[in-house]
This record gives structure tokens, C-alpha cells and sequence, in this order.
């Protein structure tokens, strides 16, 4: 929505070596006059599950995301928060700042402040500044023909948390998906760098296939993706099956399935979990062909990641899926 105000805007005070929303990046990247990039990214939302420290965790996790996916080091962080004074103790404030702070902690950088405002419904994230780690950043721009397409975590926390808001999860359904929201791609973003991998981007809100058709797009090539390669969070299946998806889910396949061609087979259902809209989901990493297998390998040591497709020669569609 802000980016396509913003295409209509003009920059005037804009360098050629900065970057920021015109090629999808997962941050916005400023060169200093020596050379060093700082990368910044922001991230707030409404809470998606009940307990105020999970929602701050959680909340922490995703802002962090997008430096990750870039191969960045964050720096510090800004509290961003919204809260009812009137409806809500403070003490549940308290809580929300205490899960953002546990997850900044684990990231092991400081929170230097922040804004709040007074607001109907609670809201919380972080602006986080970063830097290279090496003087250069992975983009998502860049994936090149052959790739193989590997993803770091399970699909489908848009939609156990929308059976978690109908009361319809089970507690292992809950934790499972809380687990993998909170969990950091800082592993996964160190492990990558030791394989020259071409490109990544984080999957958050536009769901696999929105983030995949992004990452197409800008890198001028085309995707080829496998249904029965993918995982997803249990019950995810099940509860699509009954219609218990978030609207953005909906709304993605909506949008990005005009650039998208499906294997017959997959039902209505199965293309709405490829476009579920996740919370502080995986990294999608797009690796040479020759290195993919052991990367995979190393990182599965750590996460669940798993082999999902392949980058293929720009087609009439961007991505195909079998």
C-alpha cells in the first residue's frame, strides 16, 4: 500500500548506491561516504495471539526478519507502540515490551527507546538499524537460472493463528506455531553467507507466493515450485479445509495468482495455503545449484528447512506450481 503512494512521489535527494521499496527489498539500504551500508527496516502489528509477552516475542522476531534475509548484523532497535490506557492495565504494556525486549536480548543488541501512542487496539514492533557484515548485502533481486529454492521454516501461522482466535487450535497447534514465530533467522542467515548464495527474502505477509512473484520479478527469471516438497505447520490442512484462513491469505492468492500458473490438480484450498500471510516466517533462499544439498543439510541441523523448487528461465508466468 505505502510503496505504490510512493512510486507516484519523487525522491529528489536520492543516491544511486541507496536503495529502498522500488525492487521489493526486505530493508531500505543508505551507503555512507566511506563505503559502509546501514540498513533499516520497520515492522508493527496488531497482536495475533493472546498472551502480551508472546505477541511482544513475536512481534520482536518479525521487525528482526528483514535485516536477516538482507545477510545484515542488527545494530539497535526502536520500541513502536500503540496501547489503550483507558481499557488495558499497564501492566500488560509491561509484558508486551518485556517479549520484545527478551527477543532483542537473544538477538544481543540494545532497544535505545522509542514512541508510543494512545490507541483503540494494541500495536507493537520494532525500526531496526543494521549494517553489512562484509560490506555487502544478498538482495532479492538477484537469483539467477538453476538455483534451488530452499525455505527455513514451515508455512502456515496465518492460519493456526486464526483457528488459535476461533478457539479452535490445540495447545500443541499453538506452541508449535508460537515456536516457530519467535524462533530467529539469525542462524540461518549466518549459515547462508558461507555458501554465496545469489538471493533471499524473508516470507512474512504476502505469503510464499507473494514473496516468490516479488523475488521473480525483480530478478528478471521465473520459479518452478513443487506442492508436496513444502511443509506445513500441523493442522494447517485440516483447518484450510473449513475455511479457517486470515482474509490476507485470500487476498494474496487474489492478487498475485494472475502471475501464477497451477497444476490442475491442487484444489482452491491447497493454493490458499501457498498464500497464507505469515508472521515472522522463514527465510527463502535461492542457492547455486552445486552448493544447495549441503546447505540444506547445515541448516537442518539447526531448523526445519527443506527444498521447495527451482528458479527456471523467464516464462509468461513467474511462478509454476506442480
Amino acid at each position: 500500500m505505502l510503496s505504490q503512494v510512493l512510486r507516484s512521489l519523487k525522491n529528489e535527494v536520492s543516491k544511486s548506491d541507496n536503495y529502498g521499496f522500488e525492487n521489493f527489498d526486505d530493508c531500505s539500504i543508505y551507503t555512507l561516504d566511506n563505503g559502509h551500508k546501514i540498513i533499516q527496516s520497520v515492522d508493527f502489528f496488531t497482536p495475533i495471539v493472546d498472551d502480551p509477552f508472546n505477541f511482544g516475542q513475536i512481534a520482536a522476531a518479525n521487525s528482526l526478519s528483514d535485516i536477516y534475509a538482507m545477510g545484515g548484523n542488527p545494530l539497535f532497535a526502536l520500541n513502536i507502540l500503540a496501547f489503550p490506557t483507558d481499557d488495558l492495565p499497564n501492566e500488560v504494556m509491561k509484558e508486551i515490551l518485556k517479549g520484545g525486549q527478551q527477543i532483542t536480548n537473544e538477538a544481543k543488541i540494545p532497544i535505545l527507546g522509542g514512541h508510543s501512542i494512545k490507541d483503540k487496539e494494541p500495536k507493537y514492533g520494532l525500526v531496526v538499524t543494521g549494517e553489512s557484515k562484509n560490506g555487502s548485502l544478498i538482495k532479492n533481486s538477484t537469483a539467477q537460472i538453476e538455483d534451488i529454492l530452499i525455505l527455513t521454516k514451515p508455512i502456515g501461522t496465518g492460519i493456526i493463528t486464526t483457528a488459535i482466535k476461533k478457539g479452535l487450535a490445540s495447545e500443541s497447534q499453538l506452541n508449535e506455531a508460537i515456536n516457530i514465530m519467535t524462533q530467529l533467522n539469525s542462524k540461518a542467515s549466518n549459515i547462508m553467507l558461507d555458501f554465496e548464495i545469489n538471493a533471499c527474502t524473508d516470507i512474512t505477509g504476502y505469503g510464499l507466493l507473494g514473496h516468490l512473484s516479488e523475488m521473480c520479478e525483480s530478478s528478471k527469471v521465473s520459479a518452478k515450485i513443487q506442492f508436496d516438497m513444502i511443509k506445513f505447520l500441523c493442522g494447517a490442512f485440516e483447518f484450510t479445509q473449513k475455511n479457517v484462513y486470515p482474509g490476507g491469505s485470500k487476498r494474496n492468492l487474489d492478487y498475485f495468482s494472475k502471475k501464477i500458473d497451477f497444476n490442475h490438480n491442487l484444489t482452491e484450498h491447497q493454493k490458499i495455503m501457498l498464500a497464507d500471510a505469515q508472521t515472522s516466517g522463514g527465510l527463502l533462499i535461492s542457492c547455486p545449484p552445486n552448493r544447495a544439498k549441503e546447505l540444506k543439510e547445515v541448516l537442518s541441523w539447526d531448523m526445519d528447512a527443506f527444498i521447495i523448487g527451482s528458479i527456471i528461465p523467464k516464462k509468461q508466468k513467474l511462478i509454476y506450481v506442480d
